[in-house]
């Protein structure tokens, strides 16, 4: 059963609701340990000098920043002290915004909040959000760290996600692979068949379809080999990298695209491209017999 990572309070105006946080999601991998070959015993890291290669004790390590090579300025704990945000044991909500407002490259890490003791605010508080379709924005602190965080209502219940700040999110500005792109030009046909093809493969989001093959696979190795199996690792082919005409290419996925969704009819009706010399491809649903 999960266990409430925090808990506190949803603060605004003169409300406060009691609340618990849960993670909402459980991540999953495979991790591994360092092991000595010969004995299968466990590696231990150990905190050496990069100067002199010795082992430094626990008692003489510093906190340093550098501020150029080679250079650092020494920050002791206490001087840290008054900084650390007090922990109020509350999420103060600041502002009610429209979510098509927040880009989801804001948003961090997603919990789950729970109420604690009193559920009716709790509900009220949820039912109101739904309704009125908006997200919350507040502040709160965890772990002597102060977070803003987004809260949403979905079916009755409160999720959060932590946001990270403006100063921390990269301008695609500073990329200077993307200015190539204002100096591309498309032909009105090539976007039409774009949008074909982007039509064709259009499907309502499951995201149980989409699974971690890699994980499953090596877990897969791990169980047989446990076992005693023997296993023969296949070899990786690397496709060699083709160049294709575009148009050719967005014509024969929209081909394929339209093969596979007759094979699934559950997939919605068939889209076709109708092109006459050189008009611009339209596509048109085109709606299968029964």
């Amino acid at each position: 059963m999960p266990r409430p990572v925090w808990s506190g309070t949803i603060s605004f105006g003169l409300v406060a609701i009691p609340i618990k946080m849960f993670h909402a999601v459980s991540k999953k991998s495979v991790s591994f340990n360092q092991l000595d070959e010969r004995t299968l015993s466990r590696i231990r890291l150990k905190k050496v000098s990069a100067e002199t290669g010795e082992e430094v004790p626990d008692e003489n390590i510093v906190k340093g920043f550098e501020i150029s090579k080679g250079r650092y300025v020494i920050v002791d704990p206490d001087e840290l002290e008054p900084f650390i945000p007090s922990a109020t044991k509350s999420i103060e909500l600041e502002e009610f915004v429209d979510l098509a407002e927040i880009d989801p490259v804001y948003f961090d890490s997603p919990y789950i909040l729970a109420p604690d003791k009193t559920p009716k605010p709790y509900a009220l508080l949820a039912r109101a959000m739904e309704a009125a379709g908006k997200v919350a924005i507040g502040r709160f602190v965890m772990r002597n760290k102060q977070y803003v965080a987004a809260v949403r209502a979905s079916e009755g219940t409160l999720l959060m996600s932590t946001m990270v700040f403006a100063d921390e999110v990269v301008s695609v500005d500073s990329i200077e692979e993307l200015g190539v792109l204002d100096s591309i030009e498309v032909s009105a046909k090539e976007v039409k068949m774009a949008e074909a093809l982007v039509e064709s493969l259009s499907a309502d989001f499951d995201p149980s379809k989409y699974r971690d093959a890699y994980r499953e696979q090596v877990l897969d190795l791990i169980e047989r080999k446990a076992a005693g199996e023997q296993f023969e690792a296949p070899t990786p082919t690397a496709a060699a990298p083709q160049v294709v005409d575009l148009m050719a290419a967005l014509e024969a996925s929209v081909k394929a695209a339209k093969a596979a969704r007759s094979r699934h009819p559950a997939g919605g009706p068939d889209l076709e491209v109708v092109s006459s010399g050189d008009a611009p491809a339209k596509p048109r649903r085109v709606r299968k017999s029964a």
